[in-house]
């Protein structure tokens, strides 16, 4: 690995594998480092260059309604499961658990017209965005990650999944 890219240790794990056959393992780590490339949203000076001898480490976990359901209750107070929760506990370099709901991102796809890929990849950026500090709790920070999510969905081949018709196949 480049001395200006921490390595990437990535962890998968499929407690629902309905998705298993889409989600290959490259291609999550092809995400994952795309993702990566943004680097923190904010640090201290020389925080980004100690980081740089340390590897990221990322769990990439796909759940289903249940665990999602009750992750969401215990960790943010919401009785349903959502698409994607991020747990970080350090944001550069990453260290973070990164949990996808299966049914909800299925369902969420099929309503909006998406491929199940596109769906799953801009969840996996979202989702290691906000590992990296990245948040969306004011319009100017919503809007600086969006700036970013589409970039980097752009450079993996993917449309801007804001826009109006962003249906892809993805890859």
């Amino acid at each position: 690995m480049s001395a200006l890219r921490p390595a990437l240790h990535l962890s998968v794990q499929f407690a629902d594998a309905r998705h298993r056959g889409v989600l290959r393992r490259g291609l999550l780590l092809r995400w994952a480092r795309a993702a990566l490339r943004v680097g923190p949203e904010s640090s201290e000076p020389g925080t980004a260059l100690r980081g740089l001898v340390e590897a990221h480490h990322i769990t990439l976990r796909f759940v289903d309604a249940e665990e999602g359901r009750a992750l969401n209750q215990a960790y943010r107070g919401k009785d349903y499961a959502t698409n994607v929760l991020t747990f970080d506990y350090s944001h550069w370099p990453v260290q973070a658990d990164v949990v996808l709901c299966s049914p909800v991102v299925e369902q969420e796809a099929r309503a909006q017209g998406k491929a199940l890929p596109a769906h799953y990849a801009h969840l996996v950026v979202h989702g290691l965005l906000h590992a990296q500090g990245w948040d969306h709790q004011t319009e100017r920070e919503a809007q600086a990650m969006e700036a970013h999510e589409v970039a980097v969905l752009h450079r993996l081949g993917f449309a801007n999944p804001y826009a109006e018709g962003s249906a892809t196949a993805g890859q």
